[in-house]
């Protein structure tokens, strides 16, 4: 508080008016001014460290900048100059209004000139901490600005750039390639605001250069408060002085509450491509939901996705979607409807995962998104995703952990889900049955009354109506949307927790027809039907980048030997949608392949092995029996399923280098037990590859092949497997491949 009062003739001494004398006046005036030169002669002289408008950091180790935070004093503004008041004054009532005048402009110059003045000194002091600490490459500060220094270089990233090209993201003009910059127009900016005050907010700041302050929404305090807020801390840095009014932040704050965060993961959904690796989002609790999680409405939902055009054909959203076509698109919106969407319109089961942060933590996360939630940035399906965004905003708060780095280049949401349980950062787990897992319960619970009471074929209807959604419209949500219900089922056994590894490799040895060989291959990702099923979607079947490389033991004295080394098979994607027409889920059994592979010509006598393009495609219906797990929504664990397939091939190795197919793939798949599955294939194509001079050339032809897979899981993470196959065509020299594999998911 300033010496003097409002009354020009009190001294405030505890807050309380003291009367002073006229004679008590001159010592007074005298006393201040000397301590006012006693204390100046012991400030930093602005001319000796105010060198620079950028910061010239060196690069301290971390030793020298922790031991220089011991005993931090507080960086704050000096008091202001006591102006004492002479005997020779003259009295208000007998002074001019000219006087008057004369003497506030005087006197508001001169405190204009020591806000400045003071604002240099506190500016001279913050860039010598902030040189001290190095805080221009401090980790957080530039996650802050979107400098990834510790990912992996992949699209769209460097490490000395932040990937935001948004003029209107930084202070500095060069501040995208330079974080120092950007810091010391941080430091210069906070430095503006000391040096306003009520009383002078339209004096002409001469340390920014600027024609006009930034006030109101134009205050660096309103543009990036996290970053205000994480420099201050830092600083250690007074923020009284620090006063500016913020409407559009403090209502977008106040209308979402932040008190808590969560993850919340809807599993994968085949049915929707976009949606094939699952999906997360933030759920952003209220204190009224922190004390009640069902009370969902007082929730809000933060989703990072892609702002695609729908006009665009699906190939060509795929595609823009992968190579940062579009940009990422930040929606917030009331918690239900998203939930609702998961739920009821895609049937995904949700996990909802309460995250391990402290209430300091989640309000500087929200503050982020208040600074980054209207940005342009390009989004990429595989590596900036739903999934990428949730890990940098944690290591933001928490720049020890390293979230981001340590995952692999294409980012998926169980991938998230499970690090962060590695690393502690999950307080917390709740499962929400998707609306067709409730009518499946219900379903399981009818025929299982029937089995006891020794019919199976009546009451069709009844079964019927159960499985519809229309006519059974029970849901996990109330009927107003306002409330999450008590959950009536048994947890499923889809945990993203409880799934293997993405990505595999494995080593195999087999025979086909007489010659000898080992497969050595990899898969980015994901499942397919005989890998161990916790923690997936029922009957998942999704694979994608993979690759496998045959060795051949040659015998150079026969005919048709193959190559030594082959490339075996290259798949792009390759998956299947299995929804059970006997069971509760909406929706079509159907699937898909796009890859490279090695196939026999059955058009050519004694033809070899060739390495062709395929596309093929399937639809069909599929069926769920056995005994389903008790008191889950869980459909029952066999599988039968029948397709009507057709598929292109090309290649330059096979009669006329094409050839297209259609025909019926039938097959089953059974759980032996949680360790041991089987399944076993039927494939019926008849191959056309058109008219042909050659005499010995079939034009079109059946070629049937018979396939059987077991796989043993040793754990989680191991597995033993044996591949046969067999086809059925006289003109195929090798029509036998046996194999057993050891199989590595890591």
């Amino acid at each position: 508080m300033s010496i003097y009062s409002k009354h020009s003739n009190l001294l405030a001494i505890d807050c309380t008016p003291t009367s002073i004398g006229r004679r008590a006046r001159l010592p007074l005036t005298i006393a201040g001014l000397l301590l006012t030169a006693q204390a100046q002669a012991f400030l930093p002289t602005p001319a000796s460290l105010v060198t620079t408008g950028e910061l010239a950091l060196d690069t301290a180790d971390n030793n020298s900048a922790s031991k220089s935070q011991n005993a931090e004093p507080i960086l704050t503004a000096y008091a202001e100059p006591v102006v004492a008041e002479s005997n020779n004054t003259i009295k208000p009532d007998s002074v001019s209004n000219t006087a008057v005048t004369s003497r506030t402009s005087n006197h508001q110059s001169a405190n204009n000139s020591v806000n400045e003045t003071n604002a240099q000194q506190l500016l001279a002091s913050w860039r010598a901490h902030a040189q001290v600490k190095n805080l221009a490459q401090h980790i957080t500060w530039r996650r802050l600005l979107y400098f990834f220094d510790n990912q992996k270089n992949l699209i769209g990233k460097k490490k000395d750039s932040s990937i935001v090209d948004d003029a209107a993201f930084f202070l500095s003009k060069n501040g995208q390639h330079d974080s120092a910059a950007e810091l010391d127009a941080l430091l210069v900016a906070l430095a503006d605001e000391m040096a306003t005050t009520p009383d002078n907010s339209t004096a002409n700041n001469k340390l920014s250069n600027r024609a006009t302050k930034n006030s109101g929404q134009n205050s660096v305090l309103c543009r990036f408060p996290a970053r205000v807020q994480w420099l201050t801390d830092t600083l250690n840095i007074d923020k009284s002085g620090l006063q500016v009014d913020c409407p559009e932040l403090n209502d977008w704050m106040q209308k979402l509450a932040p008190e808590q965060l969560s993850i919340m993961f809807a599993q994968e959904y085949l049915d929707n491509p976009i949606s094939a690796f699952a999906h997360t989002l933030l759920r952003i609790d209220s204190k009224a939901s922190v004390a009640d999680p069902s009370q969902i409405h007082h929730a809000v939902a933060l989703n990072y996705t892609v702002g695609g055009d729908a006009t665009d054909s699906f190939l060509v959203y795929a595609i823009k979607s992968m190579t940062g076509g579009y940009d990422n698109l930040i929606e917030i919106d009331p918690y239900p409807e998203k939930l609702a969407k998961y739920l009821q319109e895609d049937e995904r089961d949700a996990w909802t995962y309460q995250l391990a942060l402290t209430p300091a933590e989640v309000q500087q996360i929200m503050l982020h998104v208040w600074e980054t939630k209207d940005l342009k940035l390009p989004y990429y399906f595989t590596t900036d995703n739903c999934a990428s965004e949730i890990l940098r905003l944690i290591d933001v708060v928490r720049p020890q952990q390293h979230l981001l780095s340590r995952l692999p280049y294409a980012v998926i949401p169980s991938d998230v889900v499970q690090l962060l349980n590695s690393e502690g950062l999950l307080a917390s787990t709740n499962y929400t049955p998707a609306d067709s897992t409730l009518r499946q319960a219900q379903l399981n619970k009818v025929k299982e009354q029937r089995e006891q009471l020794g019919y199976h074929n009546s009451a069709k209807q009844t079964l019927n109506e159960i499985k519809s959604a229309q006519l059974n419209p029970i849901s996990s949500i109330s009927d107003n949307g306002q409330t999450l219900l008590p959950r009536r089922v048994a947890v499923a056994d889809n945990n993203p927790i409880d799934r293997h590894p993405l990505q595999l490799g494995f080593i195999g040895l087999g025979q086909r027809g007489d010659n000898n060989y080992i497969d050595l291959g990899v898969r980015a990702g994901y499942h397919d039907t005989l890998d161990r099923p916790s923690g997936f979607p029922q009957f998942f079947d999704l694979e994608g980048a993979a690759a496998t490389l045959r060795l051949y033991d040659t015998d150079n004295d026969k005919a048709h030997q193959p190559s030594s080394v082959v490339l075996q098979n290259v798949t792009l994607v390759r998956g299947r949608s299995f929804n059970p027409v006997n069971s509760a889920k909406k929706g079509k059994t159907w699937g898909a392949s796009i890859e490279a592979t090695r196939v026999n010509d059955g058009s050519q006598q004694d033809g070899n092995d060739h390495l062709v393009g395929s596309l093929g495609y399937e639809t069909g219906w599929s069926w769920a029996f056995g005994t389903p797990s008790a008191g889950t929504g869980e459909m029952p664990p066999q599988l039968c399923y029948t397709f009507l397939a057709g598929t292109a091939q090309a290649g330059r190795g096979i009669n006329k280098g094409y050839r297209v197919g259609a025909g019926v793939n039938a097959g089953c798949r059974y759980q032996i037990n949680n360790q041991l599955r089987a399944q076993a294939e039927l494939q019926l194509p008849y191959w056309y590859h058109g008219s042909s001079d050659e005499s010995n050339a079939r034009g079109h032809y059946w070629q049937p092949i018979s396939t059987l897979g077991l796989q043993y899981d040793i754990d989680k993470k191991q597995a033993l497997r044996i591949n046969a196959n067999y086809e059925w065509q006289d003109r195929i020299d090798a029509k036998e491949d046996i194999q057993l594999s050891y199989r590595r998911y890591f």
